[in-house]
């Protein structure tokens, strides 16, 4: 009689978490390195800046009780590519940042149920065509969604991002969103990118 050796609970159940789990490590990755990869090609293109000029826009840590401290500035310059983001930050954690564009002109607080959120009344991720949905800056998903912020070891960012679909028209009127954690540029694992709390914020105006 041949003997069949049964498959231990760990074989049946740990592969194929695994299996997903590498899977969903793979795609992240790759989102990742196309938002950096997307972002560096196309601020080596050719452009012309639109005639308007530069907006300039500070950037305040947020507190409980309202703005804090300034950090510097993040420059937004419009070409046929789209608006470009120039940071010139300090203070901040070295690695990625999630960074968006939310939808109100505001930084102050926001009571939410009971709990205090710094930053809460600049609303969520400008969303005009109601996706409901955090995706890659150049894809389907709010028109807020950027690429994320990178600090160096100094605490410094330096580095210029692109959004493709933006405009300075479109951004008046709204906030510039850092987040404390980085941004997959999905709603999983965790929604939004998975930015976490709001850090620093700043008010666009475009004269």
């Amino acid at each position: 009689m041949k003997f069949i050796q049964p498959k231990s609970e760990n074989e049946n159940t740990f592969t194929p978490i695994f299996g997903r789990m590498f899977r969903r490590s793979i795609q992240l990755n790759l989102r990742l390195h196309a938002a950096v990869l997307f972002t560096c090609s196309a601020l080596l293109l050719p452009h012309t800046a639109m005639a308007g000029g530069d907006v300039e826009v500070d950037i305040y840590e947020l507190t409980n009780t309202g703005v804090g401290g300034n950090i510097g500035t993040i420059t937004l310059t419009e070409n046929e590519h789209g608006v470009v983001f120039t940071p010139q930050l300090k203070k901040l954690s070295p690695g990625l940042h999630g960074f968006h564009v939310h939808q109100n002109a505001s930084c102050q607080p926001k009571d939410d149920d009971g709990k205090v959120v710094p930053g809460g009344a600049a609303g969520g991720h400008l969303d005009t065509q109601t996706t409901q949905h955090h995706g890659l800056p150049w894809g389907d998903g709010h028109d807020g969604d950027l690429p994320a912020l990178f600090v160096n070891d100094d605490g410094n960012a330096n580095s210029p991002v692109l959004a493709p679909r933006l405009s300075l028209k479109a951004l008046d009127k709204h906030a510039l969103m850092i987040h404390q954690n980085g941004d997959n540029y999905a709603d999983d694992p965790l929604p939004l990118g998975g930015g976490g709390s709001r850090f620093a914020c700043g008010v666009i105006e475009v004269k």
